[in-house]
């Protein structure tokens, strides 16, 4: 049985392609989709990709990713990172292995930007390499969960 993982995508995610292109490029949410399943799939992943702009889904996702004894997730919460705690919490509570994602680099944004409750729960953080982020991402969490690459 393969092991799968959670990608979440916070709000405006849906946006990708025509929001900000000279910040987050031109690539679509589901562009990003392909980049995810294709690269997840050179691990024997398994990918539940999904996108809200409701605080309260994404925290429902987190746990539903827990009850369905998922191996971990790879979290771009956009808005959400700097002012959720319920997400946070959400995260710290089913202490599955997360990744935080960010298209841009959040440190070279406006200072409001750089404060994640995410970071406080993830075992790692990648960002500013665009699209790319989510590749760097999902294979930094195949390594955290021991998935190793098919060749």
């Amino acid at each position: 049985m393969a092991k799968t993982i959670y990608v979440l995508n916070g709000p405006n995610m849906n946006l990708l392609g025509t929001r900000e292109p000279e910040k987050y490029g031109r690539d679509t949410l589901t562009d990003v989709e392909k980049l995810c399943r294709a690269t997840a799939a050179r691990f024997g992943l398994e990918v539940v990709f999904r996108q809200s702009n409701k605080e309260g889904e994404l925290v429902d996702w987190i746990q539903e990713a827990h009850a369905k004894k998922a191996s971990g997730i790879l979290l771009n919460a956009a808005g959400y990172t700097t002012t959720s705690i319920a997400i946070m919490d959400a995260l710290l509570a089913v202490k599955l292995p997360t990744i935080e994602i960010h298209m841009t680099n959040i440190h070279a944004r406006e200072s409001f930007r750089q404060n994640s409750y995410v970071s406080k729960a993830a075992k790692a953080v990648i960002a500013g390499f665009g699209a790319d982020s989510y590749r760097l991402g999902i294979i930094g969490l195949a390594g955290v969960v021991g998935a190793k690459e098919k060749r």
